[in-house]
């Protein structure tokens, strides 16, 4: 999310937020990575949504005016096809269900549905509160807002049909951000933390953390040191590649999991 826009509203929550995650993040197992492989990413995509899908990745950008939906080659990142996100729409998190392409807003309380082949706009739908984030296991959608709430949704009505309240150590997980389906787990960004969330779909508990601190970019290398965070996460299935990037990062890594501490 914007964090200029949202400072002064968010500060008391994010110290909320540290203090009661902090015993949490002790507790739980904490996993590094291995970078398997590089891949150039463009540094003018303010990335809120990613997903793999028949060798390329689908990524969704932020900030009003610079919103949009793209499918990209992996090896080059060389952007393929492209739908911009006409103001005053700020692009959100991205799935694919079925022969469609569903795209959240954070705001408006309004997203969108695309033909996945040809980004034509097809429909558009309704929601309460805010929109981050949206992945797929195969039969349902789940959808992040922020909160410590992921929300279930049929992936043909686009309606909810039930919550999983997150907790870590037993205490709220809150600031969920771009989702990810990996072998029957969910995998989330924690908005503002170098953090994944490695999350038991069916309790709502987080598992453990991955810790992506080593692969940020240097601060003077960033547009904006604070906001350009580690937000990102898409799985190839079929060959098992965990990739992840951040907003506005000049690359995308292919990961593997070290052994936890």
């Amino acid at each position: 999310m914007n964090f200029h826009v949202r400072l002064w509203s968010r500060l008391a929550l994010l110290a909320c937020v540290v203090l009661s995650a902090g015993a949490a993040q002790a507790a739980l197992p904490v996993q590094g990575v291995t970078v398997v492989k590089t891949y150039p990413h463009d540094t003018s995509a303010y990335t809120e949504g990613l997903f793999y899908l028949e060798g390329a990745l689908y990524e969704s950008t932020g900030q009003i005016g610079a919103s949009g939906i793209r499918k990209v080659a992996l090896d080059n990142g060389q952007v393929l096809q492209r739908a911009e996100l006409a103001p005053p729409y700020y692009g959100e998190g991205i799935v694919a269900a079925g022969d469609r392409l569903i795209q959240l807003t954070w705001r408006s309380g309004q997203g969108f549905v695309y033909d996945l082949k040809t980004f034509q706009p097809q429909t558009r739908f309704a929601y309460r509160g805010e929109g981050w984030a949206l992945t797929s296991d195969g039969h349902s959608l789940y959808m992040s807002d922020g909160t410590a709430q992921i929300r279930r949704l049929d992936p043909q009505t686009l309606q909810q049909t039930g919550t999983i309240e997150v907790t870590a150590d037993g205490q709220p997980l809150r600031n969920l951000n771009e989702l990810e389906w990996i072998k029957g787990e969910l995998w989330a960004n924690v908005w503002l933390t170098t953090r994944i969330a490695r999350i038991d779909p069916a309790t709502g508990k987080v598992l453990g953390w991955v810790e992506l601190a080593p692969l940020v970019p240097p601060r003077d290398t960033l547009e904006d040191p604070i906001n350009d965070v580690a937000n990102g996460i898409a799985y190839d299935a079929a060959h098992d590649r965990i990739f992840v990037t951040g907003k506005q990062w000049p690359t995308l890594y292919e990961i593997e999991l070290a052994p936890a501490q």
